[in-house]
C-alpha cells in the first residue's frame, strides 16, 4: 500500500513539471483592400516591444501573400499571453509606409480588434490567452486612407 502511494505521489509530481505542449494559432484575416503585396504578422509575448515584435528574438512572425481574407498559421506556440500585429505591406517594400510621415497608407490590424487612436494600441488592449491545441483568431484589416 505504501509504494502504490508514493508511486502515485511521485506520477503527480512528474505530471506537474511536464511542460504545457505547444499549439497552432490559425489567423483569419479579413476585410484587405486588395490582393496586392503581402500581410506580415508578427505575434509576441512583450508588452513593452509590442507592436514592433521584430525585436523579440522569439515572436513569431511570418509573411504570407495578400488576398481578400487569407489564413495565417504560427506552429508550435507555448501557451501564454500574445498579441498580434498585422501589416498589409502593399508595395512589399518591408515597411509600413506612412503619409505627412505619420499616417499609415497601407493596412493594419491587431489582436482583439485593439483600436488605434493617435498612436498603436498598447499590448494590454491586443494582449490574449493561448492555450494548447489549436487557437483561433479573427482580425479585420483597418485602412487610414
Amino acid at each position: 500500500m505504501r509504494i502504490t502511494a508514493l508511486m502515485l505521489a511521485g506520477g503527480g509530481a512528474l505530471a506537474a513539471a511536464t511542460p504545457a505542449l505547444a499549439g497552432d494559432v490559425v489567423i483569419t484575416v479579413t476585410d484587405l483592400r486588395s490582393s496586392k503585396g503581402v500581410v506580415r504578422a508578427c505575434m509576441t509575448t512583450r508588452a513593452d516591444i509590442f507592436p514592433k515584435c521584430i525585436k523579440d528574438p522569439t515572436a513569431h512572425r511570418k509573411v504570407v501573400p495578400a488576398g481578400e481574407t487569407i489564413e495565417i498559421r504560427f506552429s508550435g506556440v507555448k501557451p501564454g499571453d500574445y498579441a498580434i500585429a498585422l501589416l498589409h505591406d502593399e508595395n512589399d517594400n518591408g515597411k509600413a509606409d506612412r503619409a505627412l510621415g505619420m499616417m499609415p497608407k497601407e493596412g493594419y490590424g491587431f489582436s482583439r480588434d485593439a483600436p488605434v487612436r493617435m498612436a498603436p494600441p498598447k499590448f494590454k488592449d491586443a494582449v490574449f490567452k493561448i492555450e494548447e491545441g489549436l487557437s483561433r483568431v479573427s482580425i479585420r484589416m483597418r485602412y487610414f486612407l
